[in-house]
């Protein structure tokens, strides 16, 4: 993959989680800034999720811990778990949230 192959796809899975977000039905405020989306949760805690395009990764930062995704098959995958970033992501923003929370890329 190249530079603008990862930017494309990286991109639009930011923009995918922002819609995703909106459509939850929870209050979660969000920004999105230059490759990053920060979420912000009713308790003050946040879940950042950066583009590393150096290394055509997207990290996740939440308040238990960090996660490096890398492309694979179409998927992004936890370097660290091999987890699939859709049911991390949930499982994430679920906890923070203090809610039942599924976000998709439908």
């Amino acid at each position: 993959m190249n530079d603008s192959q990862y930017n494309f796809i990286a991109d639009e899975l930011l923009l995918t989680l922002e819609e995703a977000i909106e459509n939850c039905g929870v209050d979660i405020d969000y920004e999105g800034v230059s490759g990053m989306l920060t979420l912000t949760f009713k308790n003050g805690s946040k879940i950042i999720i950066n583009k590393q395009a150096p290394l055509h990764e997207i990290w996740v930062a939440t308040k238990f811990n960090g996660h490096h995704f890398h492309l694979e098959d179409d998927n992004w995958i936890d370097k660290r778990g091999g987890g699939e970033f859709w049911q991390f992501i949930s499982k994430a923003i679920s906890l923070q949230a203090d809610a039942d929370i599924t976000v998709t890329a439908n």
